[in-house]
């Protein structure tokens, strides 16, 4: 019985593998929304991480630190709604951000038992300063749009959303 040798399939060789495609090698996905929507996010979203490093923050702590001031007082069970996620998470958040000096919990008084949220002085200052680098941080990750596309674009995304 003979063998014929047979060659490799562009799988099963590296080299095959190693070589680049004629185009980007997730070209066979650019049609899909949700895959677009992602890499823009993780894009957009990676270069304010870089950014609110420099702060010791993460994007849902700025988050929660704009969301606590536009709601004063609000309870933790609707700051974890807003922010999309599960309640325990939420307390971890808070505890940082009480930790730093950032917000603080208070009593409420018709229920002892709830406590609402409010940012402290150095919240709303380092808020204030963390806002312009925000939206810095979005001016540059979308340096390649005109200031007529990003506005498009922000219309269109939150048709998706809202």
């Amino acid at each position: 019985m003979s063998r014929r040798k047979s060659s490799p399939t562009p799988a099963a060789d590296p080299q095959a593998a190693a070589q680049p495609a004629d185009g980007p090698l997730d070209a066979s996905l650019d049609e899909l929304i949700g895959y677009a929507l992602r890499r823009a996010q993780l894009k957009v979203f990676q270069h304010l991480v870089s950014r609110l490093g420099a702060f010791d923050l993460r994007p849902a702590q700025f988050t929660a630190l704009a969301i606590i001031q536009q709601n004063a007082g609000l309870m933790q069970a609707d700051l974890a709604r807003a922010l999309a996620i599960e309640p325990p998470q939420a307390v971890v958040l808070l505890n940082k951000l009480e930790s730093r000096g950032l917000a603080v919990r208070v009593r409420c008084k018709p229920d002892k038992r709830s406590y609402g949220i409010f940012l402290s002085k150095a919240g709303e200052t380092l808020l204030k300063q963390l806002r312009e680098v925000a939206a810095q941080s979005d001016l540059d990750a979308t340096a390649a749009l005109s200031a007529e596309e990003r506005q498009q674009l922000i219309g269109l995304l939150h048709k998706i959303y809202r």
